[in-house]
């Protein structure tokens, strides 16, 4: 049962990316809590998940300042959650992910001044020297702050998984070898988060976040997991109960982001360069106490193998895994 039925009381609330991943469990999530839904899309809404839902569409992209200007008129929340985590370059990163934060925000806070201000970020955007990505991010939380001061609220995802989502997807193929290559330090930590409670924190901070936080979401683990428990609970999720783990080889991986780079010089957005690389092997992705997303109503519902579990069974049953 959902504790936060009824929080948003028909007002309006406005969601980006809702196609994306996070934003397909989002706006169901939403409409759970008892907001009206607008959402701003550049196609017509795929999402099974919540087309009985009826929501108001706003054609367009965060480049258009007039459907923007249409998004968020009247609205009482308002969840950015749209981005880009690939892209062929730095210039087409920071187009979306700081500018399209900067023209949304712009367009709230002209319009709607009083409205709940909610960007969802990455926990990349702590360490914005690693990455494109990350710069990109960080820089998008800095125009909110800019723009909303002390009235927004700003939540960092960490590795965010489960039912729906191609990139982890490659994850759990790999993990159903009998050699199952483990990148990165041993004693790496990596908070993680079923992408069905990221979507019920979103909407538990929408109705009760402190105002100018920023905050990282994470399981009942805020500390994180070694790389080696990761890929041991993901063998066990496809049902490899004997997986051998091994280091992956620094030459391969650098090979592969080689690969990636040179992708990202024909105009490809390869998702795994030297970039990611330097992400992956970063040895803290975790969550320290101070920073960990609390809200009234909310609780994990998934730890790491159970999580994988259920994310496991439904690629298997879209036939993205085999039985």
């Amino acid at each position: 049962m959902n504790t936060l039925a009824g929080a948003g009381e028909g007002r309006l609330a406005v969601v980006t990316g809702a196609n994306g991943f996070i934003g397909r469990w989002l706006v169901p999530e939403l409409a759970c809590c008892g907001w009206s839904l607008r959402l701003l899309l550049r196609r017509d809404p795929v999402a099974p998940e919540w087309q009985h839902l009826r929501p108001e569409i706003v054609a367009g992209t965060l480049a258009d300042p007039a459907a923007l200007e249409n998004l968020v008129e009247g609205a009482a929340l308002v969840v950015h959650a749209g981005g880009l985590i690939k892209a062929a370059t730095r210039r087409e990163f920071f187009e979306v992910n700081r500018d399209g934060t900067a023209a949304i925000a712009k367009a709230a806070r002209t319009a709607v001044p009083d409205a709940h201000f909610l960007l969802v970020s990455s926990i990349a955007a702590r360490e914005p020297g690693l990455s494109d990505y990350a710069a990109s991010k960080s820089a998008g939380e800095s125009v909110v702050r800019e723009i909303w001061g002390p009235h927004a609220t700003i939540l960092r995802p960490p590795a965010v998984y489960g039912p729906g989502d191609r990139e982890s997807l490659r994850f759990f193929q790999v993990a159903r070898h009998r050699y199952v290559p483990v990148p990165g330090p041993a004693d790496a930590r990596t908070a993680m988060i079923h992408v069905q409670d990221l979507a019920r924190l979103v909407a538990a901070l929408a109705a009760s976040a402190p105002a100018g936080a920023t905050l990282t979401a994470t399981d009942a683990r805020p500390q994180g997991y070694r790389r080696d428990e990761i890929f041991r609970a993901a063998a066990q999720a496809v049902g490899n109960d004997s997986p051998r783990l091994v280091r992956a080889p620094g030459p391969l991986l650098r090979a592969v982001a080689l690969a990636g780079d040179v992708a990202r010089l024909f105009g490809s957005a390869a998702m795994l360069n030297s970039q990611k690389l330097r992400e992956i092997r970063h040895p803290d992705w975790s969550v320290p106490a101070a920073e960990v997303a609390q809200a009234p109503g909310w609780a994990p519902a998934f730890g790491l193998q159970d999580g994988f579990a259920d994310a496991v069974a439904w690629y298997r049953r879209a036939g993205w895994l085999p039985a």
